[in-house]
């Protein structure tokens, strides 16, 4: 059984797309599900290793895949993803933000390096994609742009560098998407929520206790899936969106609506979407409900 999307079978069918961090998480989970619908697929990353797994998974499940390494923060190094791009494929009609990153840490502790790092992974790297994808073939041709960001609606203590370059990344996607509204290129992004992905496991002992406390601070009472990401991602891609531009899906199960007022119920009547054939419970997680 391949990936179960709700999508078209060929809804992508000889379209190309480029996935930053496609080597694990999300990225790796928009992979498939974008190759299982007939999408040439370009995933990018730091580490071959990943890189080269997630393309053995793709090729398996009879899917088309091209992976290359790229540090995201140099601009050489993106021209030459574009351009190994167009050499095989001839064409860009999406391109997925998806790489980025941050650590735990107050805000006051930040160094001004520390900062600057989470602002080049999470704005500038994306912003340089964006760029030179624009001007090397979407402004000539249309496309699609999908950037990440993350839950970050009324501050996010404890990652105010990320909060600050997300918040970033969402203020220029909306100016690229009224600069660029001519050419047919639409720009919008995704902001996941608490989803349950293999970064959970990175996490330190210490913050392990607040990740089983957070679906009772959310409305819907539970964890995303990659799946239900990705899906948003897809929708936001395809020809449905085609008068979409400039906005933003939340994919966080309602938590920035979640007031002190107001007493949440507990609750397991919300069930989640997982399409993804390949997708495994992070082992915090498994070994908690064990």
């Amino acid at each position: 059984m391949g990936y179960q999307s709700v999508f078209a079978a060929s809804l992508f069918k000889d379209q190309t797309i480029i996935i930053t961090g496609g080597g694990s998480g999300i990225g790796r989970c928009t992979a498939h599900e974008l190759a299982s619908l007939g999408a040439n697929i370009v995933i990018v990353g730091r580490s071959q290793e990943k890189l080269d797994e997630v393309r053995d998974e793709i090729v398996a499940d009879g899917g088309e895949v091209m992976t290359l390494t790229c540090d995201i923060r140099d601009e050489e190094n993106v021209k030459s993803v574009i351009d190994k791009t167009l050499e095989k494929y001839g064409c860009i009609h999406g391109l997925v933000n998806n790489a980025g990153g941050q650590y735990r840490t107050p805000m006051n502790t930040i160094s001004t390096k520390g900062f600057e790092a989470v602002v080049k992974n999470n704005l500038t790297g994306g912003f340089i994609f964006m760029r030179e994808v624009y001007n090397r073939w979407m402004a000539e041709h249309g496309g699609s742009i999908v950037n990440m960001i993350a839950d970050i609606w009324n501050g996010w203590p404890d990652f105010a560098h990320s909060g600050a370059a997300r918040g970033g990344m969402l203020t220029l996607s909306e100016s690229a998407a009224c600069e660029w509204a001519a050419a047919n290129v639409r720009v919008n992004c995704v902001a996941p929520g608490g989803i349950a992905s293999s970064g959970f496991d990175t996490y330190a002992p210490e913050i392990r206790k607040k990740l089983y406390e957070y679906p009772e601070r959310v409305p819907l009472q539970r964890y995303g899936t990659e799946s239900e990401v990705s899906a948003a991602i897809t929708y936001l891609l395809s020809p449905a969106a085609a008068y979409i531009t400039g906005t933003c899906i939340r994919v966080d199960g309602g938590a920035p609506n979640s007031r002190q007022t107001w007493t949440l119920e507990k609750s397991e009547k919300n069930q989640p979407f997982d399409g993804f054939h390949r997708s495994v419970l992070p082992k915090v997680l498994s070994d908690r409900s064990s």
